[in-house]
């Protein structure tokens, strides 16, 4: 009888791995310790597990959530950036697509996880954190001749389900979902600016964080009204030998700060921001529709297309990513239903199984252009080669642009 034998761990992991899901969890605010709010929730970081019991039963019974990992209201974001999220940044340095994205109720530490703050450094947010991580990367490899690297950011926000280019102040164009058989989905014209330092990055990212849609509510005097993904596209030129063949890859983070599921009775919205309620809470329902079919083996469909969201999240839940969910929840008894209704909502993700692999595809890289021309002009420079009568035609017409 022949033996069969097991796929080996590694090679399960190329093939497949699993959606990580973490739980942060934020202090009492303000007005919740006035209120003297009981703690119905508790966190074991050491079994990454966190307990939620109901308000009103005075029984030590609980429901218990394990997870990839559990922050306690003490947490920092450098503890969390340090522990979950730098792997992931590691493998788009490597040639992967990975997203990080930031769910849970309105006014429970979304933003504050991945914008973060200044004072103290060790809460600045996931955001600034994977910037400067790339840079530094980048730069320390470049010093030698090759790996070469082109790094281009964007930032969008979905807004009543309307993609907004959050780097152009008055866009006049309406920027479209689009789909590449090799580049996955991307969004067709959309602004995508190079850059090549750290500065350049949080300039673009303050910038596009002004035309953010905020309003207040009675839950948050500064909500965000919209879904944003920032976006950081990084191209590479790299080879293991010098006698080796340049090989060409692209790694793709987006960055995604949702906006806040959250019931009307509460944020005591009306008008337009009742219908921007409206809006956030489908778009989130559908998000919660493709997470239940992907985690069902026998679903057919996954209605990917039923929101802006989900169309651009499509490569990110069971697709060519390296994904982490980070869930923000309250501790607070007033916040149980919507606390509770978050575990729940990350329980069933971490059953997605996604299938990342090194996007290693020369043919619409942006620095392999690049670098074809420079090596060009150096054969043209050194006279090898006589100069081609189409680049004249090009030199010809930047001159007259620039005079």
């Amino acid at each position: 009888m022949i033996k069969k034998i097991p796929t080996p761990p590694a090679l399960w992991r190329i093939m497949s791995e699993s959606v990580k899901v973490i739980v942060r969890c934020r202090p009492l605010n303000e007005k919740e310790r006035e209120m003297k709010t009981r703690l119905v929730v508790e966190t074991n970081a050491s079994l990454q597990q966190c307990s939620i019991k109901r308000p009103w039963d005075n029984s030590k019974c609980s429901k218990i959530f394990t997870f990839d990992g559990v922050y306690g209201i003490s947490s920092s974001t450098e503890m969390i950036y340090s522990e979950i999220v730098r792997p992931i940044v590691n493998g788009v340095l490597d040639g992967y697509n990975g997203t990080v994205f930031a769910y849970g109720q309105t006014s429970c530490g979304k933003t504050f996880t991945m914008e973060g703050i200044e004072s103290p450094s060790a809460q600045k947010g996931i955001i600034p954190r994977c910037c400067e991580h790339i840079l530094s990367v980048t730069r320390q490899r470049s010093f030698d001749e090759l790996p070469k690297y082109l790094l281009r950011v964007s930032y969008l926000e979905i807004y009543n389900e309307e993609i907004r280019d959050l780097l152009v102040k008055e866009c006049r164009y309406k920027p479209e979902i689009k789909e590449h058989p090799d580049k996955g989905i991307y969004v067709k014209g959309l602004s995508s600016i190079t850059v090549d330092s750290y500065e350049d990055m949080q300039e673009i990212f303050e910038a596009g964080g002004k035309h953010r849609s905020v309003g207040a509510t009675a839950l948050n005097s500064d909500s965000s009204r919209s879904h944003s993904i920032f976006t950081v596209d990084l191209e590479s030129c790299l080879r293991s030998h010098p006698k080796e063949t340049e090989v060409y890859r692209t790694g793709k983070l987006n960055l995604v700060d949702l906006a806040g599921s959250e019931r009307q009775s509460k944020s005591g919205c009306t008008g337009e921001r009742f219908k921007e309620s409206t809006k956030i809470n489908l778009s989130l329902s559908v998000l919660g529709n493709v997470i239940s079919a992907l985690v069902d083996g026998k679903c057919k469909y996954v209605p990917y297309r039923d929101s802006k969201l989900t169309r651009l999240l499509q490569d990110s839940l069971g697709g060519n990513s390296k994904t982490l969910m980070v869930a923000c929840i309250s501790p607070g008894e007033n916040n149980y239903e919507e606390t509770l209704s978050t575990l729940r909502y990350a329980k069933r993700a971490k059953d997605i199984r996604n299938k990342p692999k090194i996007n290693e595809d020369p043919k619409d890289t942006i620095i392999k252009r690049y670098h074809d021309e420079i090596q060009q002009l150096k054969k043209i420079i050194a006279k090898e080669i006589p100069v081609p009568k189409q680049l004249v035609t090009e030199l010809k017409g930047k001159a007259l642009f620039f005079s």
